[in-house]
């Protein structure tokens, strides 16, 4: 049975991390988000769920903005081809629908199948803000709080300089 919304804030303050979340309605993109949000503070993120050649599952955080090129992250984050990976697998794994993919849904992964890469340049903000299972709402806390509760759910995150030069042999 994979954990609600309440069951992850529940979770979160539990480990003692400030996390400040608010209701909005729901958002499927990062226009739709980046629209009805208003004023909240921080880095926004995107997040994308993948899967490589060889069937290892990826969740790569990093800002919304930010513009990724999957030849370039498989050698970045060490992975075989990319390719994003399929809502099924997406909800029977993580336990969220397409348009609600967080790291949060680390919690849900209780087998570990999925790595969690965050962008280097995220760990420099003051705030981050993901979905908290869900996309009619958004959740911020700070960057070391973010990799406290992965680490916590066993899914310690790599991070990734996706802003760097390219690792050798690009």
């Amino acid at each position: 049975m994979h954990k609600s919304r309440d069951d992850l804030l529940r979770y979160i303050a539990d480990l003692g991390i400030d996390a400040r979340t608010t209701d909005h309605a729901p958002v499927f993109t990062v226009e739709e988000s980046k629209a009805l949000r208003g004023d909240l503070p921080g880095v926004h993120c995107k997040n994308l769920f993948l899967k490589d050649k060889k069937g290892q599952l990826w969740l790569v955080v990093a800002a919304e903005d930010r513009a990724i090129d999957m030849k370039d992250l498989k050698k970045r984050i060490g992975s075989a081809h990319l390719s994003f990976g399929r809502a099924e697998a997406l909800i029977e794994v993580l336990g969220v629908e397409p348009g609600s993919v967080t790291p949060f849904a680390a919690i849900n992964d209780s087998d570990r199948q999925v790595k969690v890469v965050l962008d280097k340049a995220l760990t420099e903000a003051e705030l981050v803000n993901f979905h908290p299972l869900i996309n009619s709402a958004t959740t911020a806390l700070s960057p070391a709080d973010l990799v406290r509760f992965l680490e916590a759910t066993e899914h310690p995150p790599a991070i990734a300089d996706l802003d760097g030069p390219p690792p050798d042999g690009v």
